[in-house]
């Protein structure tokens, strides 16, 4: 017989588990929130090919459904995502539900670069 404390620290684990590796990586930011427009700017501290953590001083509400764009050097990925994490005043974890195509090979571009030893 299991413990309802084992229970849940089961289910936050399968919730909170990553399925994708994230890389270090540092690109401009803006997530524009689709239902009240609200504007969220900063700088992406990870990156991988479901999410990247965006710190911003001001953030997004969780389960926001969000346009972003993020740019690196003269590319940009633009998606759907979904905000999944909130840290006040340090960020946001972002999960990207829709990419378009040209953005999606660009997203594989910069993962594979980042795959690449040193």
């Amino acid at each position: 017989m299991e413990s309802d404390s084992g229970k849940r620290a089961k289910e936050s684990g399968v919730r909170n588990r990553r399925y994708s590796i994230r890389y270090p990586f540092a690109a401009d930011a803006e997530m524009l929130e689709l239902e009240s427009g609200s504007r969220a700017t900063g700088v992406t501290s990870d990156l991988s090919l479901g999410g990247c953590f965006v710190c911003a001083r001001c953030t997004l509400e969780i389960h926001a459904r969000v346009r972003g764009t993020l740019k690196h050097g003269n590319k940009k990925v633009k998606m759907l995502a979904v905000v999944r994490v909130v840290l006040p005043k340090v960020g946001m974890g972002v999960e990207f539900l829709d990419i378009d195509p040209d953005s999606n090979a660009t997203l594989l571009a910069w993962i594979e670069n980042l795959r690449k030893p040193h």
